[in-house]
């Protein structure tokens, strides 16, 4: 068996997306099967420095890059070499797993695979939730109506990876059967020092506590309604230190700067910019917390990562992995406002015992329910019974929940405040 992954790009400023479909292929690799990645060489307003119209080995796994022309619509990422190479190509693969929606690489793939008569799936990645849809509205209400809808619909089945995807899904009107599997997050190596570390790298005293959001500085992420929530928590006195980690537009960045300095807090928050690899690691380690207050956010592959680290995490209702985090009690989730999120914080940072019960609730349910290894060898299953054509059943192919009911949640009864 031979497995394709088609995505637009695995830029690492791309964070979640890259991050997932390079761990994925890994861990196929690491279970036997054989898999690799189409991609193109987009990163940004740059280019990726790579070879390309060749299979190389990056960051570990095999990957076709092919270049790209940018149209002004950015974040399609048109690349006509991509449709040469797949129709030349797509029949030496017995399956296709595509990322991500309205988008020319996953789409050209699943209409060349239907033409081939090879099978793919799709991974949504949140871009079926309400706001998602609401962004760019007309535009991807006439890409659906031809080109999305089909494609969704035609696939051999849809990668879930929250049972709220799920019901995004449904209620777009796809029929295709859901495959409901998390996202797997390696267990990193653990560094007894790096609280003290992480404290000194950024001159941060010992005893004050340290706050980590770690994503792409986007509205939708509201690390804005973050700072203003710190603003009351700076106000009530309560020692911290913010640290945000990620990258954004230039005049978004601006505005949180100037956010800062319009509310006396610029001594209580550092900007790290982008981290990969040690020094997110580090970052994961050595906080004492982790928030993420997003409007409209999927799986959260850094959520995940933070509950691994053994890191509790604060959410609110748009992260679609909230209702595990109610079910393992690996954090808090707020509703969507300043005040519910200053409350969480606050009660946060006041009980460092209530931290690392969540946070040692966080490490055991990763450990357990995003297993890359486990994962992988489902989704093997899977890609199997497609193949050949043995069937299945949605409940068969959705990863067990023994660690407590997640489905059908009420959003209400889950908030903490």
């Amino acid at each position: 068996m031979k497995v394709l992954h088609v995505i637009p790009s695995i830029s690492p400023s791309l964070g979640g997306p890259t991050t997932v479909v390079l761990n994925l292929v890994k861990a196929l690799l690491d279970n036997g099967t054989e898999a690799e990645i189409v991609t193109t060489n987009h990163n940004g307003s740059k280019l990726l420095d790579v070879p390309l119209y060749q299979k190389i080995e990056y960051q570990g796994v095999p990957v076709w890059f092919l270049p790209y022309f940018s149209p002004p619509m950015k974040e399609f990422i048109f690349s006509p070499a991509m449709t040469k190479w797949l129709w030349q190509n797509i029949k030496n693969y017995d399956i296709l797993d595509n990322h991500y929606l309205f988008s020319y690489a996953p789409s050209v793939a699943a209409a060349i695979a239907r033409w081939h008569n090879v099978p793919y799936t799709i991974r949504t990645q949140g871009q079926l939730t309400s706001w998602a849809l609401t962004q760019s509205k007309l535009r991807k209400q006439v890409y659906s109506t031809l080109v999305e809808r089909r494609n969704l619909n035609h696939a051999a089945a849809i990668h879930c990876t929250t049972e709220a995807e799920a019901i995004d899904v449904r209620f777009y009107g796809v029929k295709a059967p859901i495959i409901k599997l998390p996202l797997g997050v390696s267990q990193v190596a653990i560094n007894p020092q790096a609280v003290a570390q992480l404290h000194s790298k950024y001159n941060i005293s010992p005893q004050t506590p340290i706050i980590l959001f770690l994503s792409r500085l986007r509205h939708n992420k509201r690390p804005d309604m973050l700072i203003k929530a710190l603003n009351l928590i700076n106000t009530n006195f309560q020692d911290f230190h913010l640290l945000i980690a990620g990258t954004g537009e230039p005049d978004y960045v601006n505005y949180l700067k100037q956010l800062l300095i319009s509310l006396n807090l610029t001594n209580r928050v550092t900007f790290t910019g982008f981290v990969q690899n040690e020094q997110k690691n580090l970052l994961l380690q050595g906080a004492d917390m982790f928030v993420l207050p997003s409007v409209s956010e999927n799986f959260s592959i850094a959520t995940a990562e933070a509950m691994a680290a053994g890191k509790p995490v604060l959410v609110t209702p748009g992260v679609q992995l909230a209702p595990e985090i109610i079910a393992a009690n690996t954090g808090l989730v707020v509703e969507e406002n300043i005040n519910a999120l200053f409350q969480g914080i606050s009660d946060l940072l006041s009980s460092p015992k209530l931290r690392e019960e969540l946070g040692n609730n966080g490490s055991t349910w990763a450990s357990n329910r995003y297993c890359p290894n486990q994962i992988a060898s489902n989704l093997t299953h899977i890609y199997k019974a497609i193949i050949n054509k043995t069937g299945f059943c949605e409940s068969e192919i959705s990863q067990a929940q023994e660690y407590g009911s997640i489905n059908n949640f009420d959003k209400t009864a889950m908030l903490r405040y």
